[in-house]
């Protein structure tokens, strides 16, 4: 890639796709991480739901960056068989839909286990999930995600170090290391080599909090001035979380009232601008752009 990418989770603009391209193309983006669209999961789009997406995104100019699917977001005990079957489906609507990348995660750890007791059959979960990207010549995208196998660095990096290549790359996301208790600044050194993907948001120590990029103890100023003083090139994709948008129940484990008065469009527009001026202060990303 050429270029910095301004992305992000458009859902949490509004459910509806058409008040989510409004908008976006309002700001003068130019992509989207799709994860819903009219309230439909992306992973659960019909045939012909996925051509109306396609049509409307094709209609509107704006492209997607990446597939925010829910694959790997099970727990490491439900039956896997079914799983990689929707992962089948979604990998297909991912090629559908020209998306570069497919966001995934590494299964869900029952609470009060160690994650280590599991770590084979994860291994094994993960090696048939990237087995199967390379049928499709997709790329594979690990999020850190609170409550996974991969939450923290160390075990991020050693799926990362079984199964990197040109089908299974990490997505560093500032917040949720956070909200785990892992430091980003080390956790950020430990996976450098593997970050094809930044999702930008921010959160507090403490609380767990939500904040807008720049206001949390995520160091997302240091660590993107030293990706893209570097050279790094890719998306960095939005996930605000400063408001309950639609669909948030379903996505996270415990979801919390976050006591926003800002409606998705608003908070989406708050968090776009946290960043932009995060990145007008790192003297290379201005040409990358």
């Amino acid at each position: 890639m050429e270029h910095i990418i301004l992305s992000g989770f458009s859902d949490e603009i509004a459910p509806e796709l058409d008040l989510q391209l409004a908008a976006i193309r309002e700001w003068g983006l130019s992509h989207i991480e799709l994860r819903a669209a009219d309230g439909v999961n992306v992973s659960d789009f019909s045939t012909e739901k996925g051509k109306e997406v396609k049509n409307k995104l094709a209609g509107a100019g704006v492209s997607v960056s990446s597939i925010g699917s829910p694959i790997g977001k099970i727990g490491v005990e439900e039956d896997f068989a079914p799983h990689l079957e929707k992962l089948k489906r979604t990998l297909e609507i991912q090629k559908e839909l020209g998306a570069p990348y497919l966001r995934m995660f590494s299964f869900y750890i029952p609470q009060g286990r160690a994650p280590e007791d599991f770590r084979e059959e994860v291994l094994d979960r993960m090696g048939r999930m990237v087995e199967e990207a390379g049928r499709w010549d997709s790329l594979l995208l690990h999020e850190n995600e609170k409550g996974i196998y991969g939450d923290n660095a160390p075990r991020c990096k050693e799926l990362l170090e079984a199964f990197y290549g040109p089908h299974f790359k990490a997505v560093f996301d500032f917040a949720n290391f956070v909200q785990v208790g892992q430091q980003t600044l080390p956790a950020y050194e430990l996976l450098k080599p593997y970050v094809e993907y930044v999702h930008v948001k921010d959160a507090q120590w403490g609380t767990g909090a939500v904040v807008p990029a720049g206001q949390g103890d995520g160091h997302v100023k240091d660590i993107l001035t030293d990706l893209i003083g570097g050279g790094w090139k890719g998306f960095l994709s939005l996930e605000p979380h400063l408001t309950d948008f639609a669909g948030l129940a379903a996505l996270e484990q415990d979801p919390q009232k976050r006591g926003s008065a800002l409606d998705g469009k608003s908070a989406w527009k708050l968090a776009l601008d946290s960043l932009k001026e995060i990145l007008a202060g790192i003297p290379r990303a201005k040409e990358a752009l």
